[in-house]
């Protein structure tokens, strides 16, 4: 006879995240936003299986609109550079139950893939997209604020953009998610030298260092940020959109590809943090 799971067990909130089949940020959200009960043990989210299986009902759902539908009024405000009609946007999106981080990977980052295809057909001039790339800078800026989460935090990772990369959004973006889930984040920009990612991690002893890198034939300074980081001990995980797989990855020298978006770099440093834990309490 099969025995019911004890209902007050806890799970961690990547558990939690995974059976319910959505991302830890998005799980992580749920909390913030008081729509899935949990409860902080010492740096570990925890979450009752009654309190999941609570949320599973479908009136638990939360409700809110997509903000994909805005994306292409976005790409108008940015290349108008019209940073308050931008923002306007984006607000409209909060108040319609958006999150931050759905602004960020749902509204802003589809906003920046089409001025950046309408640069690459010629539809959109070199001067559009640097006024487009300026505005979504402040915009960006201007949402950092509510990434902050006081407290202890998880651990620290290092994040930049390789040797030859001058795209710095995707980056930030990243770095903002990463701020939301309780890490403090180490930014060095855009154009990162090789040293410059091994100097930090050897000063900051970080869970992880990321190398974005969005711009083809960047490969060679990649393998050189990857090597002089996996020099210094420290996981060096590569992502971006010109990092297509996990395949592509590891030809680069990472010990892990980063994923399609800042979601999955989430969850991969949090598994990440979780296998060091694991590895200092057996040693």
């Amino acid at each position: 006879m099969s025995v019911a799971p004890d209902q007050s067990r806890t799970v961690s909130l990547v558990e939690a995240a995974a059976e319910l089949g959505v991302h830890y940020m998005t799980a992580y959200r749920y909390v913030r936003t008081g729509r899935l009960a949990a409860e902080l043990d010492g740096h570990e989210w925890r979450v009752r299986l009654d309190d999941l299986e609570s949320f599973r009902s479908p009136r638990q759902t939360p409700v809110r609109s997509a903000p994909q539908g805005r994306a292409p009024r976005l790409v108008d405000r940015l290349i108008a550079g019209d940073e308050t009609g931008a923002w306007r946007i984006i607000e409209d999106a909060l108040a319609g139950g958006s999150s931050p981080t759905d602004i960020h990977l749902d509204l802003l980052a589809p906003a920046l893939r089409r001025v950046g295809e309408g640069w690459r057909v010629g539809r959109v001039s070199v001067a559009d997209e640097h006024r487009a790339s300026a505005t979504a800078r402040r915009l960006v800026a201007r949402l950092g604020p509510q990434f902050s989460r006081p407290g202890r935090k998880r651990g620290t990772i290092v994040v930049g953009a390789v040797a030859g990369e001058w795209h710095d959004i995707p980056a930030a973006l990243v770095a903002d998610q990463l701020r939301g889930a309780g890490y403090a984040v180490v930014e060095l920009g855009a154009n990162t030298p090789a040293t410059s990612f091994a100097e930090t991690a050897q000063q900051e002893h970080p869970v992880a260092v990321l190398i974005s890198v969005t711009t083809p034939g960047l490969d060679g300074a990649v393998r050189d940020a990857t090597d002089a980081v996996r020099a210094t001990g420290v996981p060096v995980v590569v992502g971006g959109s010109a990092v297509t797989s996990a395949r592509v990855a590891r030809s680069l020298g990472s010990d892990e590809w980063a994923g399609r978006d800042a979601r999955d770099v989430v969850a991969l440093v949090e598994r990440l943090r979780q296998d060091h834990a694991s590895r200092r309490r057996s040693t």
